[in-house]
């Protein structure tokens, strides 16, 4: 499998991994759910008035998030491995590692993780989906060596 990552930084956070940290965590949640073939996707990371903005524009919230994903809509048939964009808001991830107890590369990877699963079709709406969900992410952090993500720290 490859992976082929557009990173666009958009903020002022100096606190972002390197490009190569962000693939090996996506190319570890690709590998968990035995995704078949090479990949693109795009991850931007901003700031808070960005994520506040897509937020209210796709979601209906006026409030910056850690992170949106957006899959992709390209029909199958055309054969293009575009898997979909992730945005994720460097202040908001940096405060929640803090609220947490957790480091910021262990929760950089969380997000990158999670946000690579939604796109994926992964969800924890429903109970169901949310045990699902967090069993994957739970074991793709700890096989890079990180706590499990839904352990109070």
């Amino acid at each position: 499998m490859s992976l082929l990552l557009d990173l666009q930084i958009e903020s002022a956070s100096t606190s972002i991994p390197a490009k190569t940290d962000i693939e090996r965590f996506i190319v570890a949640a690709l590998a968990a759910v035995d995704h078949p073939s090479d990949t693109e996707l795009t991850i931007r990371i901003v700031d808070k008035t960005e994520s506040a903005q897509l937020n209210k524009q796709y979601r209906q919230k006026d409030k910056a998030t850690n992170v949106l994903s957006f899959p992709s809509t390209i029909p199958k048939e055309m054969n293009i491995q575009f898997l979909g964009d992730l945005v994720i808001c460097a202040p908001i991830l940096e405060a929640e590692a803090v609220e947490q107890g957790k480091t910021l590369s262990a929760h950089w990877a969380h997000i990158c993780v999670h946000g690579c699963l939604h796109l994926l079709g992964y969800d924890h709406t429903e109970d169901n989906e949310a045990e699902i969900m967090e069993a994957i992410e739970t074991r793709v952090l700890v096989a890079m060596g990180f706590s499990p993500p839904y352990t109070p720290a």
